[in-house]
């Protein structure tokens, strides 16, 4: 019994002194419980949903819809000014949702004539179901205002795309974003800690190597997986899946800006870290909150506030955005944006680990 203990004790303080133990028991639970219930907990004030609103009407009927729409609390209503098409609206700014008023509503209702609203989005992002349980009842409130009984107003639901895209198209680009932060950024943090614990850097400081070289090697590398991987799991999902996604030569671009982003700051992280268990411990703590906070796997356009600005900060949501841009809503003008972004923010980390990285012991 007493060498029971003594290995359980021996065990113990051998778990506690390594990185990833403690973080896998302690930190990652943690970080688990302050995200989801930050992402689905009702405490501290959820965001209000975005919605904008074309009203082509412009009578009393048309406010006075818009008004409680308003009063219910759960939109963040913003007035469209364009008079066009609203689906190619939705389309041409990546909006989750959107929704029309037609002209003759006004006019319609006063006559006890049916009219319709057009709700035209993403039907698969997490809010659009809330969106037509809320309009819904708002629109029968408003029918029952009017005449009792009587079904006058109603809505119709507008798919975004020229054609119906289903949950996996939208959700195919996250997966990419996803996979790109995780082989490069991973893979990287890893490799500087262990060329660090095993004595290769101290080999690579007596070579006229570049560490700017070193580090444009492994991008070079990765580039090459990580676009093979692009195209392997697009064949895929069109072969078992019914895939409307388009793979564009910018949706190519942006995976390899990624691959350079995160490379770039894979590396800035294993600049601070000695050892791969720290690496993992370190690329733990950075990766995660970014898995579920960059719209990898659903809209955060509903999360409250505060997440939203988190979200803007992380680099994975500017990728998401910029394949979700291309590859679904042909909107290419808002992925070059956020190609942009996404090199700029690799240009840094670059430049930070390149002169930050040390080749020598600490």
């Amino acid at each position: 019994m007493n060498r029971l203990f003594s290995d359980t004790i021996s065990f113990g303080r051998q778990y506690l002194r390594t990185k990833v133990g403690p973080f896998f028991s302690f930190v990652f639970p943690i970080l688990l419980i302050l995200l989801f219930g930050a992402l689905f907990s009702d405490q501290g004030g959820g965001g209000k949903i975005p919605l904008p609103v074309q009203n082509l009407d412009g009578g009393p009927y048309s406010a006075a819809l818009m008004d409680m729409l308003n009063q219910t609390g759960y939109f963040q209503i913003s007035v469209v000014e364009d008079e066009g098409d609203i689906a190619d609206y939705v389309n041409e700014n990546s909006l989750t949702l959107a929704l029309s008023i037609p002209s003759n509503f006004s006019s319609n209702v006063e006559s006890s004539t049916p009219v319709s609203v057009v709700l035209c989005g993403d039907t698969t992002r997490s809010t659009f179901p809330t969106v037509q349980g809320v309009l819904d009842a708002v629109i029968n409130q408003m029918n029952y205002n009017i005449s009792g009984a009587s079904q006058i107003v109603s809505f119709e639901v507008q798919y975004a795309g020229s054609e119906q895209y289903g949950a996996y198209d939208f959700l195919l680009p996250g997966f990419v974003g996803l996979t790109v932060m995780v082989s490069a950024m991973y893979f990287m943090t890893s490799t500087c800690a262990e060329h660090r614990s095993r004595g290769y850097f101290k080999l690579l400081a007596t070579t006229t190597l570049k560490k700017s070289e070193w580090l444009s090697s492994k991008f070079l590398f990765n580039s090459a997986m990580l676009v093979s991987s692009l195209l392997v799991t697009f064949a895929v999902a069109m072969a078992a899946f019914d895939l409307k996604a388009v793979l564009t030569p910018l949706s190519i671009a942006l995976v390899v800006a990624g691959t350079f982003m995160f490379t770039s700051l894979g590396m800035l992280l294993g600049s601070a870290v000695k050892d791969p268990e720290s690496a993992v411990a370190v690329s733990n703590f950075i990766g995660f909150p970014m898995m579920f906070l960059s719209g990898s796997f659903w809209d955060l356009s509903a999360s409250p506030e505060y997440l939203q600005w988190i979200s803007k900060a992380m680099p994975l949501t500017y990728l998401n955005e910029g394949l979700r841009d291309t590859m679904v809503y042909a909107n290419e003008a808002s992925a070059f944006v956020n190609l942009m972004i996404v090199l700029v923010i690799g240009a840094v980390c670059f430049v930070l680990a390149s002169r930050l990285m040390s080749w020598k012991e600490r």
